[in-house]
């Protein structure tokens, strides 16, 4: 799954890599990304736009919002026939701008990791939103994350990832309405490109949004 991860870059790097212009007075550097909170991504819908949208996805159809809580992630598996999924899949989808994400070891410590490309470049996970009006008549935008099966970097870690994509696939993954072709986007990234490294505990809560969550631990 993908249940943490961090976008801390500065407002020129965005601008370069994703040719969009980032509006400083509303982006913040986020070390500790949590599911509820709103956070920047790039939809399909307003591509030259950096939007906030809540992670945790609530379908329009969905009675209570609380309904994300449970929907952060989508299987990439099952992704085009389950309910709660599949219309946004075929028609919203978005880019979930990231530097890296962070995963628990299944050991005794529950050991986090922090996971990036071994360039450390920015990068995107493919994600899926939707919008939904509250009985008020407040729209809220939501997304979730598609997940995959752990490449070999990850699987002594945990058995899923996020579904990374190539840069040179990302306008396809907002723009091509052929399901079939985006469906074999849903794959592994590649792990010669990728590092991961145990760091402190600090990332277990939310509340510590700061550099220090990054501290590489000694094991």
């Amino acid at each position: 799954m993908c249940g943490r991860f961090s976008f801390a870059p500065s407002e020129k790097i965005i601008e370069e890599r994703f040719d969009i212009k980032v509006d400083k007075n509303i982006y913040k550097p986020r070390y500790n990304c949590a599911p509820s909170q709103d956070l920047a991504v790039i939809s399909n819908t307003e591509q030259k736009k950096l939007s906030y949208y809540r992670w945790g996805l609530i379908p329009f159809w969905a009675k209570d919002k609380l309904i994300g809580n449970k929907l952060i992630n989508a299987k990439a598996e099952t992704i085009s026939v389950k309910v709660s999924f599949k219309n946004s899949f075929k028609r919203k989808r978005c880019l979930v701008l990231s530097d890296s994400f962070y995963e628990w070891a299944k050991n005794k410590e529950r050991t986090p990791y922090r996971i990036a490309l071994k360039n450390n470049n920015l990068f995107t996970m493919a994600g899926i939103w939707d919008t939904w009006t509250d009985a008020q008549g407040k729209q809220i935008n939501s997304f979730a994350i598609i997940t995959t099966s752990a490449n070999k970097l990850l699987k002594n870690i945990h058995h899923r990832m996020p579904v990374i994509l190539l840069a040179s696939d990302e306008k396809d993954w907002l723009n091509n309405n052929d399901i079939d072709k985006i469906e074999k986007l849903l794959i592994p990234y590649p792990s010669r490109l990728m590092q991961a490294y145990p760091i402190s505990k600090l990332i277990n809560s939310p509340l510590n949004d700061t550099p220090e969550v990054w501290t590489p631990l000694n094991l």
